[in-house]
């Protein structure tokens, strides 16, 4: 079993800055990717970006250039650091993790912005930027 605890939200002025946190515990070696989720009302959980055990790290377009997901693998953190923020950023952010090899080598960059790809889910942390 994996958990996550995420840290970091709040709230931020357009243009702003926050840094998210996720501790991970437990079988953390089994994991193959980390990645952060959002969801604003009356939308779909969307993947935001990811990390696998390649180091490999792709970003959803809406927020590349101005988010960067990075690990501590000595402290089993994840992190988002999210920059120039906009209001479109606002949402309730999921860090998750999976442990199904599907998350690493071929198939990844078509598979880690689904949901379906991961088992463990923080308890989610809100984010809300204002103009």
């Amino acid at each position: 079993q994996v958990q996550l605890v995420e840290s970091g939200g709040g709230s931020a002025q357009s243009g702003g800055s926050l840094r998210l946190s996720c501790a991970a515990s437990g079988y953390t070696y089994s994991t193959h990717s980390m990645g952060w989720f959002r969801q604003a009302p009356g939308k779909e959980r969307e993947g935001v970006a990811s990390i696998n055990e390649d180091g490999l790290t792709p970003y959803a377009d809406s927020v590349k250039g101005r988010f960067t997901i990075s690990r501590d693998n000595a402290k089993n953190t994840l992190y988002l650091q999210m920059n120039s923020l906009k209001p479109e950023d606002t949402a309730m952010y999921y860090c998750a993790a999976g442990d199904t090899a599907g998350l690493s080598g071929a198939g990844y960059y078509s598979r880690w912005a689904s949901p379906t790809w991961y088992n463990y889910w923080g308890q989610g942390t809100q984010v809300t930027v204002s103009s």
